[in-house]
């Protein structure tokens, strides 16, 4: 419609000239009024086409990558990203896996916002980046939401994911993307690992404005079985890579071994990589992944593996590396052995990483570890030990200074660091099992039932609770404004703080 307009503006101007032409050659009338009226059409004419070049701007690009099949925003659904978000742009938060946002309003009042129906199950933590929520599904998808309203900004979808009946276990259903994905500020681009039909793992890198696929390249090192190997540890953005562990599927099938890969953010260059020396298993699966400390050193937790007696097979463990995935130090309980014989291991929860060159593990026997990270000691290492959970340490814990927040299977617990490097374990409760966050002086967590709850970081207690929707197992929630975000079986949905 404006373009027909524009068009009539031009005739309209070309009319003029020529009649100014015709009247002044056959009346000999005064110019100046002839140019002041020309003047006046002018600017019209060039204010039109300055609004046309404005709106032609504002229009949302094409992505033209053929991987990327992106619905893109249109400059009504983008007008409420401009509000004020905190950024959160890795599993947790920061790369210790602190999970801390400290300017948060504690809740009066917790109340169900808006949830969305996606293309698959979403495991991985959800993101925000700068004012647009980023999830990831088992669809193989990423989206980009509106997190005032859930509508829908861009959505891409980076392959067919596997279905479970071609795998040898496993219990999702399809298979697709899993561990949580990464953001990085330097390049602009979300990078998350989709298992595709193959099978195979593929890093793609998506911009964050416009879902268009930037880097995409397999993740597989050679002589690692596809099929046999999971990717459910959450990403790791450090020394300008992309750190990928990989683990095995629900039942512990086939001949996965715990691998960790490492790709350069540009997608070029040959992938780094680490494989527990075990003849099986030793699995890097904890939904938290790998963390990094400010020398750009990675800490990963390891499952059990093969060996039950004999020499140590770094299975069982904590791992720390160099940048380039040399293996530095590592740590194991002195019983390494049975828990590998008992399936009690650590790898069910990622490193922490604390203050003062100090880490804490906690894993399926409920015995919790704190570590020297600059030296682990081996075998029998840690400077301290309590038993922190009943049963099993499932999935990511939280750190707000001295106080360490465990996910429990029969509820969170609260354990304090003392000043003698001592571990003391607090509260306990069985309303949050899955893995907390905190912000303000307020823990979130979901229940197994799909309600999120708000407690009281000192005493427990709950200051409010709101039912959102069924939730995959190890799913953890997201802080960001005055909203909570979680991963639900079909989508993604939000609560709003007061």
């Amino acid at each position: 419609m404006f373009d027909m307009f524009l068009d009539l503006v031009l005739l309209a101007a070309l009319y003029w000239l020529f009649s100014c032409v015709h009247i002044y050659s056959r009346q000999k009338l005064p110019l100046r009024p002839l140019l002041l009226s020309g003047v006046c059409l002018s600017l019209l004419v060039f204010s039109a086409c300055g609004q046309q070049q404005n709106g032609a701007s504002a229009a949302p690009s094409t992505p033209t990558s053929s991987a990327s099949t992106a619905v893109v925003s249109t400059p009504q659904a983008t007008s409420s990203a401009s509000a004020t978000w905190n950024d959160w742009f890795t599993y947790h938060h920061d790369n210790a896996r602190t999970g801390y946002l400290p300017n948060m309003p504690d809740p009066n009042k917790l109340t169900k916002s808006w949830s969305a129906n996606l293309d698959g199950a979403v495991y991985a933590q959800p993101l925000m980046v700068k004012g647009h929520l980023i999830v990831a599904t088992e669809g193989d998808s990423l989206y980009s939401l509106d997190p005032k309203t859930g509508k829908v900004l861009w959505h891409t979808n980076v392959g067919q994911p596997v279905p479970q009946s071609t795998l040898p276990c496993g219990d999702i259903d399809p298979l697709g993307i899993t561990g949580t994905p990464v953001y990085d500020p330097v390049t602009g681009l979300v990078f998350a690992v989709a298992e595709v039909t193959g099978p195979q793992h593929m890093l793609v890198g998506v911009d964050a404005k416009t879902g268009n696929v930037r880097v995409k390249r397999g993740v597989d090192i050679p002589g690692m079985d596809p099929v046999a190997h999971q990717q459910r540890a959450a990403l790791l953005l450090a020394n300008n890579r992309v750190y990928v562990a990989y683990g095995g599927l629900d039942g512990d099938c086939s001949d996965y071994r715990g691998t960790i890969v490492a790709s350069q953010t540009s997608g070029t260059g040959d992938l780094l990589s680490y494989r527990v020396p075990t003849s099986r298993e030793g699995g890097m699966w904890a939904a938290s992944g790998p963390a990094s400390d400010s020398s750009g050193r990675i800490y990963a937790s390891v499952g059990n593996g093969a060996q039950t007696s004999g020499n140590w097979d770094h299975s069982d463990s904590v791992l720390r590396f160099s940048p380039t995935l040399q293996l530095q130090d590592g740590f194991a309980p002195q019983n390494w052995a049975e828990e590998n014989s008992s399936d009690t291991d650590l790898g069910s929860t990622g490193p922490l990483l604390l203050a003062n060159n100090l880490a804490f593990i906690a894993g399926k026997s409920g015995n919790g570890y704190l570590l020297r990270s600059n030296v682990l000691g081996g075998i029998g290492g840690q400077i301290a030990t309590a038993r922190v959970c009943n049963g099993k340490a499932m999935g990511g814990g939280a750190v707000v200074g001295s106080v360490v927040l465990v996910p429990c299977e029969e509820g969170i617990r609260h354990v304090s660091i003392g000043s003698g490097s001592s571990l003391t374990p607090g509260w306990q409760s069985p309303d949050l099992q899955l893995s907390p966050v905190v912000g303000g002086h307020t823990v979130y967590g979901m229940n197994s039932d799909g309600t999120l709850y708000a407690l009281n970081l000192d005493t427990g207690a709950v200051r409010a609770k709101v039912a959102l929707a069924r939730t995959p197992r190890f799913v953890s929630p997201m802080l960001s404004g005055n909203s909570v975000f979680v991963g639900t079986m079909n989508g993604v949905a939000a609560a709003t703080i007061s």
